[in-house]
């Protein structure tokens, strides 16, 4: 089969699933998808709250499915130590993608701190652009995105299209609540991150996270004083998530 019919075909089943899969548990979201799409399906995992359990969903279905990070060398001390600790219980490696840049080749060519004058050209070059290289190898891909997390992706599904990527994309949580994740990761007994015990819901590059204050929606503390609450991973058009955390 053609990359071209292969597309269409996958498209074609994203759009059957969204409608059928769009009130199922997390674990039949995962099963569908790691039975259409098999060592074609990865999932991300920044090891934030929802990833931790989607980890745990997926080595249950099936252990095999590679799981990966992207490694901006930027992330909290916490972030790494959750990686390990998962990791152990697991018996997993999880893949490291990095930008072709490190940090001191993107300060000679941009210049010191770009994240605080073009947090936007930081993230493409440390977020965006590797996690294209990367999925380019894949057919579907596996995000901790919900409904509730923030306006921007209020209109997220459990199964979608992704027009940034042209792949199938899964947010088997899109309609948990985070009193039912908490649930989940108490009752499984998941590893997870300290600092969102911290008012740190939305953990991501240490320059660009902050805490959230009482009221707020947990993605506030991201590029706080900015007019930007998404890195270019996930972005929605006309109303609803149409790709890319």
């Amino acid at each position: 089969m053609s990359t071209e019919v292969a597309e269409v075909s996958d498209q074609e089943a994203v759009k059957e699933a969204a409608q059928a899969l769009r009130r199922s548990s997390p674990q039949e979201v995962l099963q569908w998808g790691v039975g259409r799409f098999g060592n074609s399906f990865t999932l991300a995992c920044s090891f934030g709250l929802e990833d931790v359990v989607l980890v745990d969903m997926l080595f249950q279905l099936n252990p095999e499915i590679e799981i990966f990070y992207l490694d901006t060398d930027l992330l909290f001390a916490e972030t790494h130590q959750t990686r390990e600790r998962l990791s152990k219980r697991y018996g997993k490696h999880f893949i490291r993608v990095v930008p072709e840049l490190s940090l001191k080749e993107q300060e000679e060519d941009y210049g010191e701190t770009l994240w605080k004058r073009d947090p936007h050209t930081c993230c493409a070059i440390r977020k965006v652009e590797p996690l294209r290289r990367f999925l380019s190898d894949y057919r579907a891909w596996c995000t901790g995105i919900r409904r509730e997390q923030s306006p921007t992706r209020s209109q997220a599904e459990t199964v979608e299209w992704d027009e940034i990527f042209q792949m199938a994309k899964l947010n088997p949580l899109a309609h948990w609540t985070i009193e039912e994740v908490w649930d989940y990761v108490h009752k499984n007994r998941v590893p997870f991150n300290p600092m969102h015990e911290q008012m740190y819901p939305s953990i991501g590059c240490i320059p660009c996270t902050q805490q959230v204050r009482p009221g707020e929606d947990s993605r506030a503390g991201r590029w706080r004083g900015m007019s930007r609450t998404e890195c270019g991973l996930h972005q929605h058009q006309s109303g609803s998530l149409a790709g890319g955390k």
